[in-house]
């Protein structure tokens, strides 16, 4: 079994051979990364820190950090949504509220539709602010 330190070892050692390959082939000498290259650098930056990244790579540190940045704002522009569907029929609905104190409500509502789920929500975040 590989330990973490092995598998993050492996991880920037196979981007640093994509990278170095892509160096080598590439048509101009000042050609711009890849963007999937780019992507694969920006992804190790938590495992090895921004500095370690870049220089293991041996791609600019400053560089390295406006793709961060870019990566990071656009993860909050566009948050992770899943939808599921619900089959609109009225079933047994529990509301576990818990307060900032500690304090837990448990309401257990049997028959209540997904509208009227709705609207108790609406209402109760109404009153909560």
């Amino acid at each position: 079994m590989m330990s973490r330190g092995r598998i993050r070892r492996s991880r920037l050692a196979t981007v640093r051979r994509r990278l170095d390959r892509w160096r080598q082939t590439r048509r101009h000498a000042r050609a711009p990364l890849p963007p999937r290259l780019w992507a694969a650098a920006v992804a190790l930056v938590p495992e090895q820190g921004l500095y370690g990244t870049a220089r293991a790579l041996g791609v600019s540190y400053g560089a390295l950090k406006r793709h961060v940045e870019r990566h990071d704002r656009d993860e909050r522009v566009r948050p992770d949504v899943r939808f599921v569907e619900l089959p609109p029929v009225a079933a047994e609905v529990s509301v576990i509220a818990i307060e900032g104190a500690g304090t837990t409500v448990r309401l257990r509502v049997p028959g209540l539709a997904l509208s009227e789920l709705a609207a108790f929500a609406r209402r109760l975040a109404g009153a909560a602010s």
